[in-house]
């Protein structure tokens, strides 16, 4: 096995090295293709993991043992090819009372820069936001003057970033947002019972979503409202959120598999962005939903309509293989014929 006083070649790899003697983790043989892994025992704290993030080598993991961890601040993976992943359901992170923030952010948050975070990757955990202890759903402006608040993982200025087989639930604001990402890959995730959207995407781009699960959010199972583009969404089950998916400003995106049901009000609602003016509230420009298409979808049992288009503007999305059943005010609604394209549709 490589020693682990190989390290000391920088002052952050030193720091790595320190950790590993002394908190008894493991150093891992290759800087090739295989990981550095660092092994953190289950009575580590917050602050225990962020210096074990820092101190992380290129192509470096930290690896949470089950139990349950207590957040007070958020954990950053703000280097180039970072892990952060747990042992299974088992490994829980929970924030703490009061704590008013992310549990789990990746990319720099705090920093003005054009460097975008890449290659990071969350795995193999739950985050239990514990919304019913938190005062306030804003925690504070990052670098560019976007807003942060409580949700269970935050992505910001990122790209090429996993998170896989993960949990969000119970977070003061949303399960996970995506904010100026590109090639993102969310994998076996399921979000529940937060006080706004399951899962949420902002400038996001060349990414792919499969096997959501997201259900019981106080907003929507899947919001959709900034520039998102060019992303693909498979094999999703949205039940019992308040809509299942909310989308403005949204192009050219595939959705196949969907099952939504349940949704307290519209299935599926589609619109240009709106902005209030001295004149009222006006339609944004190039905000509008063009060229979604959606295959073998499924909306059962909604409060609302299956599939609510509610601006002309809104024009050239296609349903491929659709069931809409038992939905209190209807199926399709557009304000106009021919926005939306659609075969095979049962109602």
């Amino acid at each position: 096995m490589r020693q682990c006083n190989l390290l000391k070649s920088s002052s952050r790899s030193g720091l790595f090295a320190s950790l590993l003697l002394a908190q008894g983790m493991i150093c891992h043989p290759s800087f090739g293709a295989r990981p550095v892994i660092v092994m953190l025992p289950a009575n580590s704290s917050c602050v225990d993991i962020q210096k074990a993030l820092d101190a992380l080598p290129a192509n470096g993991e930290v690896v949470l043992s089950a139990g349950t961890y207590a957040i007070s601040q958020p954990l950053m993976l703000r280097h180039d090819y970072e892990t952060l992943r747990g042992s299974g359901p088992a490994t829980s992170l929970r924030l703490a009372d009061g704590a008013d923030c992310p549990v789990v952010i990746l990319g720099p948050p705090m920093t003005k820069t054009n460097h975008r975070a890449s290659h990071l990757r969350l795995a193999d955990l739950v985050i239990d936001g514990n919304r019913r202890n938190q005062r306030q759903e804003f925690w504070r402006s990052a670098g560019d003057g976007s807003e942060f608040n409580s949700n269970g993982v935050q992505i910001w200025n990122a790209g090429d970033v996993e998170v896989e087989h993960v949990a969000c639930c119970h977070c003061r604001s949303g399960g996970l947002v995506a904010a100026d990402v590109r090639r993102l890959h969310v994998n076996d995730f399921d979000s529940y019972d937060n006080q706004f959207d399951g899962l949420a995407c902002y400038q996001t781009e060349e990414s792919r979503f499969d096997n959501l699960r997201l259900h019981d959010n106080l907003a929507a199972g899947l919001s959709l409202d900034l520039d998102f583009s060019h992303n693909s969404i498979t094999n999703a089950v949205l039940a019992g959120n308040d809509l299942g998916i909310f989308m403005r400003d949204s192009r050219d995106n595939s959705f196949q598999s969907l099952i939504i049901s349940k949704s307290h009000h519209d299935g599926v609602f589609m619109a240009q962005a709106t902005t209030d003016t001295a004149r009222g509230w006006m339609l944004c420009p190039d905000t509008q939903c063009i060229g979604n298409n959606f295959e073998n979808l499924m909306v059962n049992d909604c409060g609302g309509k299956a599939f609510h288009v509610n601006d002309t503007s809104c024009s050239n999305n296609v349903i491929l293989g659709a069931s809409f059943q038992n939905n209190r005010l209807g199926g399709l609604a557009q304000p106009s014929t021919n926005l939306v394209i659609f075969h095979a549709l049962a109602d």
